[in-house]
């Protein structure tokens, strides 16, 4: 999936290159390029820095099988699917109880300083702050040699999220007509 990614925005980048070589405009190149290089690090360090956050959490879930946790009560309460068919009804309160007890745990300080701490390593990843150094430099540079324009650097940097949410909006309907096809 990151090798599409990758490969729209390098065919993008290319046809932005082409534009600005063709129009004579290498202030508008220097700085759509400068933008777009230093949006397309942050974004993929973004990205890794998420993916191996979440790859450390699967690794130090410890989920026990032979128990079954709230919801699976409440979905199955009479438990059918499970080996030994011990039957336990839930009554409206009782159901209603259990989720306010869950959602209590889940927004309980203890948990979103936990959350903040385990996601910590997401927010600070090397690529994701060498993207943003590489942003300021790079704004810096061309601001003081008098190379600075506002409208293409903007452009450079919205290429890449701009083009992100199109493409995850066109993988979600493929997905979709997929499963609607099946």
């Amino acid at each position: 999936m990151i090798k599409k990614f990758l490969k729209l925005f390098l065919i993008l980048d290319l046809a932005v290159v082409a534009f600005c070589l063709v129009q004579g405009e290498m202030i508008w190149l220097m700085n759509t390029q400068a933008a777009f290089f230093s949006s397309l690090v942050i974004t993929l360090g973004s990205y890794f820095g998420y993916k191996k956050n979440i790859q450390k959490r699967v690794e130090n879930t410890q989920v026990d099988v032979d128990e079954p946790d709230t919801i699976d009560k409440m979905e199955d309460p009479y438990d059918l699917y499970s080996e030994l068919n011990e039957q336990e009804d839930f009554t409206k309160e009782e159901i209603k109880e259990i989720i306010k007890e869950e959602k209590k745990k889940l927004r309980s300080p203890t948990q979103s300083i936990k959350n903040t701490v385990f996601s910590f390593g997401a927010f600070s990843s090397v690529y994701r702050i060498l993207g943003y150094l590489l942003l300021v430099i790079s704004f810096f540079y061309l601001n003081n040699n008098g190379l600075f324009d506002a409208i293409p650097f903007l452009l450079g940097l919205s290429v890449v999220p701009i083009m992100t949410i199109v493409m995850s909006f066109k993988m979600k309907t493929e997905d979709k007509i997929e499963s609607e096809n099946s």
